[in-house]
């Protein structure tokens, strides 16, 4: 298995990453904060660090889907590029919609939203249980029906280089076509936003237009707040990466039933069996006590 394209970028991330910063610093904008940079770049490191041997095993498993494929594409023809990264764009749209929507998913991905501050090192604040705890499986279709692993795992690699430059508020808005069809640093700026109109939108990799198509877009009005609805309130980076899990483990554990245990594994965050606590869904459309509780997106 040869090593992933991302592995290739990283020098380029910090040079960009040291570059806003000292912007950040010229323009007295705050953009950094010391600590927080530090714990995600500790989270980054972790992230390749397990992907060493999480992405040889997800390898392994696509090549054997692979062997029992419907269709032998063919990789020397522009068309099967062009349909590995639509095919590829989707599979991360539903992959990320889902983390935001479920529990199970939510649990590694808060990771990724767990800074206050919105820059490039923010996008370095990556989960280490993500490929351990499912996130491949939104993407077994793919060689299932005929791309090759390589082609898979590569076209993941370009999504996430794609999506490292639009963690800034250095860039505002681009041109409205760029705009109407590319996941932009507006766009994302949305979906890091804890503002309750900007909760759970802008799910995009590369294409927007995924938002667009299945009514998760949201266009950037104000300039949101950043981080979780209830932040972890620690730099520790191993505290980052496992707090959400043990809470989720506890709810669990105290949840009275079977039934409401597995419940809080794909429900969505905030979802409680006592109305504790509140989903997004609930949040926008409170309904009265003696109402039936809304149905999860």
């Amino acid at each position: 298995m040869p090593p992933p394209l991302l592995y290739y970028a990283i020098p380029g991330f910090v040079i960009l990453l040291c570059v806003e910063a000292w912007f950040s610093y010229r323009e007295h904008r705050q953009l950094y904060e010391v600590k927080d940079t530090f714990s995600s770049m500790a989270l980054g490191i972790g992230n390749v660090a397990t992907s060493l041997i999480t992405k040889a095993l997800i390898f392994g498993l696509f090549t054997l889907l692979y062997q029992v494929r419907l269709f032998t594409l063919d990789g020397s023809s522009w068309w099967h590029w062009v349909l590995a990264f639509f095919a590829d764009d989707l599979s991360y749209y539903w992959f990320h919609r889902s983390s935001h929507h479920i529990n199970w998913f939510w649990a590694s991905h808060v990771v990724h939203h767990s800074s206050q501050k919105y820059n490039l090192a923010a996008a370095l604040r990556q989960t280490w249980t993500g490929n351990l705890t499912g996130a491949w499986l939104f993407w077994c279709w793919m060689p299932l029906i005929g791309f090759h692993p390589i082609i898979v795992l590569g076209m993941q690699s370009i999504s996430l280089i794609y999506q490292f430059w639009i963690h800034t508020e250095t860039i505002q808005r681009l041109p409205r076509p760029v705009e109407f069809i590319f996941n932009t640093p507006s766009h994302h700026r949305v979906h890091h936003g804890t503002d309750l109109k900007y909760l759970d939108k802008n799910h995009a990799g590369v294409l927007i237009i995924w938002d667009r198509l299945f009514g998760t877009f949201q266009q950037e009005e104000e300039r949101p707040q950043y981080g979780l609805t209830r932040n972890i309130g620690s730099f520790n980076p191993f505290i980052v990466a496992f707090k959400t899990w043990g809470e989720l483990f506890r709810k669990v554990r105290r949840s009275g039933s079977l039934k409401n245990g597995f419940l809080y594994f794909v429900r969505p965050p905030g979802w409680s069996h006592d109305g504790s606590s509140k989903t997004t869904a609930q949040l926008r459309c409170p309904l009265p006590p003696t109402q039936s509780e809304p149905t999860q997106v």
